[in-house]
């Protein structure tokens, strides 16, 4: 996640905001369909099924994706902010497609308690007091709703068994997270260190583990098809992971839900009426 650099951010700062995105912004938008080659360094059957997955590769990267700890393992980094080892890239099958203006995947978490830790270990990867906050008022946002899925929350640094891990990385204030697979809600959930900035306060921080936590049960952006909170006119793409309708959620912009591509400073962290008509609808 990176600040977005445009006049759109101009204006923002004119208003007294600082628009953040949990993606990589893209001013160009690129005609796949164009682009025969792969990148430097990705190999092309990932590069070519990265595009039939309707994926931005405008972009696409080999990075080396940071586990609680300090582990490292290569992985690709697609659309900024979305992170993928080869075997789960190959595997992935397209969805249903783009139905009407989506906000969630095919992929969602069965029923059950999630187990979720805040890490906590006294290194780079650890929670700031902050996030650790956050995380916990995060984790209320969807337990006060009484859906048929509810996390169970600890902090520590045993989080191996655990169904999914929050911590901290060094990056520009964001986060990143995956989609679900096989009933199972993505594990890892990265805070970016820019975060504890004082330009951000508790309910920013909250904002953004509250939407990536949307992310790994299973919802995407709310205007993937614009980007229109980044100040952008670009479509992210079915991704692979289908891009379906919630029935009594608008199908346009909708600029307070918390699953809206970028944030501003001054979130108040809670989900808007449309974001839990979405939770009540799926879960």
């Amino acid at each position: 996640m990176k600040k977005f650099k445009n006049l759109a951010l101009l204006m923002a700062l004119a208003m007294g905001l600082t628009f953040t995105s949990c993606s990589k912004d893209t001013a160009n938008v690129v005609d796949e369909e164009q682009e025969a080659l792969a990148p430097v360094g990705i190999p092309q059957d990932a590069f070519e099924k990265a595009q039939s997955l309707h994926f931005n590769t405008f972009d696409m990267q080999k990075t080396m994706f940071e586990k609680p700890g300090g582990k490292m393992e290569e992985a690709y980094l697609l659309e900024g902010d979305i992170i993928m080892s080869h075997d789960q890239l190959m595997s992935m099958e397209i969805g249903d497609g783009i139905t009407s203006k989506q906000y969630r995947t095919n992929n969602l978490v069965s029923p059950g308690v999630i187990t979720i830790i805040g890490y906590t270990a006294n290194n780079s990867n650890g929670l700031s007091s902050k996030m650790q906050t956050a995380l916990q008022w995060a984790v209320n946002n969807y337990n006060r709703l009484n859906l048929n899925i509810s996390f169970q929350l600890t902090f520590g640094t045993n989080w191996q068994d655990k169904d999914m891990v929050v911590y901290q990385t060094n990056g520009s204030a964001g986060g990143s997270a995956g989609f679900p697979s096989g009933g199972n809600p993505y594990k890892f959930v990265q805070l970016f260190s820019g975060l504890n900035s004082s330009i951000y306060d508790t309910n920013v921080v909250e904002h953004v583990t509250t939407h990536e936590i949307g992310h790994s049960v299973g919802f995407r952006h709310t205007d993937w098809f614009s980007r229109q909170s980044c100040g952008q006119n670009t479509n992210e793409g079915s991704a692979g992971v289908g891009a379906i309708h919630i029935p009594g959620t608008p199908t346009g912009y909708d600029a307070s839900s918390i699953m809206v591509a970028c944030f501003s400073s001054s979130e108040d962290g809670e989900f808007n009426n449309n974001d839990i008509t979405a939770l009540n609808f799926l879960y």
